[in-house]
């Protein structure tokens, strides 16, 4: 068998794993009692291993936050000196199969969603979204957030840990969110910045569960005027999906197909199936799209988030078809996205065999992200994303639309051409 055919065969293999994968919410714990290694003075972050030196805005005010609500200052200054003297242990999220949002920050007793792929038996995690605006993956961290982040931990995880745990119970494997993803697509959401349909959905499923919990019910009610006030409560729970996905489809020898896209405010980078867990980095573009009143592009960071794995895994940014409302919130038009969704299908394998668009007559998302087609095709992956002040402490200034650099593509084709000798 020719390269070429081995090639394809390997791609072939990760693009039907990628597509056959499943996702099940199946329970709810601490941080540090599902992640190995997790430990006191230690933090996760999105984007590809970093130190507090080159630490964006958003990031370094991520990261002092979390300090302040493990306990370990007391005062911003005080966790700046302790980060700045490398006294707390950073380190990528995907390392340990997470994904969060924007900052990804996430500490040792933050609340993690747990999420099961019954076809291939990985697991993925991540954390509880706090909303929109002044929160702490956006680099808040007042006192506001902090409180925030503790009741989450201390109201919303106990009410989440009864539903999910009653859903087992009642003849079930857990809740099946890629099926909600398949559905939501129908309804209007991209699912990665419009997300309206699937938190409906979701809350659809659980509320029986929310009735009978075992909890006292003014804190459900709580709970679920949270969840129901919060747009953005499932994009989290859609990420974990889709590095399930990406999980099925990563270390498969010779495959070109991308399994991770991760920002951390600084830089940019990739995962290759064929290349396993190697980091491909470049500097990160700064989006360009709407923003809040009294905040312009000169506000700005450079793109941040492990949010970009939902269109590594065909979605989000890649359905955006799906969702023309979403111009109201990151810009352009609906011709212009349509358009950009178009072009995915230039430079990924395959269209997706559940993820379909109804505009485009229900024709598959473009899924499966090769190395080789971008650099034919002279095409990057559009991603729609958040935008972050570039400043520590502000939080969310916009929301836009963001490419990846070309060379990010030159340099993991010449190191996938350097590791098989060709």
């Amino acid at each position: 068998m020719g390269l070429k055919e081995v090639i394809e065969e390997a791609n072939r293999k990760a693009f039907n794993r990628l597509n056959e994968a499943s996702s099940y919410w199946v329970d709810i714990d601490i941080a540090y009692r599902v992640i190995e290694g997790f430990k006191d003075y230690m933090l996760l972050h999105a984007g590809p291993p970093i130190t507090w030196d080159r630490a964006s805005g958003p990031l370094r005010g991520a990261l002092i936050g979390a300090t302040i609500y493990e306990g370990w200052a007391e005062k911003p200054g005080d966790a700046e000196k302790l980060l700045r003297r490398g006294e707390v242990l950073l380190e990528p999220t995907h390392k340990h199969g997470i994904v969060a949002p924007m900052a990804g920050v996430v500490s040792p007793s933050m609340p993690l969603m747990i999420f099961y792929d019954r076809v291939y038996g990985n697991r993925s995690y991540t954390n509880l979204n706090e909303g929109l605006g002044k929160v702490l993956r956006y680099g808040a961290y007042s006192r506001d957030v902090i409180d925030r982040l503790v009741w989450l931990r201390e109201k919303v995880y106990p009410v989440l840990k009864a539903v999910i745990d009653d859903v087992k119970s009642d003849n079930r494997e857990g809740l099946d969110f890629k099926n909600i993803i398949m559905q939501a697509l129908h309804m209007g959401d991209e699912c990665h910045n419009r997300n309206i349909a699937s938190n409906t959905l979701f809350l659809r499923e659980i509320t029986p569960y929310l009735v009978r919990a075992g909890v006292d019910k003014s804190d459900v009610l709580e709970v679920y005027r949270f969840i129901a006030g919060n747009i953005t409560f499932t994009l989290n729970m859609s990420m974990a999906t889709a590095k399930l996905l990406t999980l099925a489809a990563h270390n498969i020898e010779y495959s070109t197909i991308v399994t991770v896209i991760s920002r951390n405010g600084t830089e940019v980078g990739i995962w290759v199936s064929g290349l396993g867990d190697e980091w491909i980095t470049a500097p990160a573009p700064t989006p360009k799209g709407v923003f809040f009143p009294g905040y312009s592009q000169e506000d700005a960071n450079p793109d941040i988030g492990d949010s970009s794995i939902t269109e590594t895994a065909g979605f989000g940014g890649f359905a955006m078809a799906s969702a023309p409302a979403i111009v109201n919130y990151i810009g352009g038009s609906v011709d212009y996205l349509v358009e950009a969704n178009k072009m995915m299908y230039e430079i990924t394998y395959g269209e997706n065999k559940y993820f379909t668009i109804p505009y485009l007559g229900f024709r598959g998302t473009p899924t499966g992200i090769d190395i080789r087609l971008v650099l034919k095709k002279g095409l990057v992956p559009v991603i729609n994303t958040g935008i972050a002040h570039r400043e520590p402490g502000i939080g969310q200034v916009g929301a836009g639309i963001v490419e990846l650099p070309l060379d990010l593509f030159k340099k993991a084709l010449r190191r996938y051409a350097e590791k098989y000798g060709l």
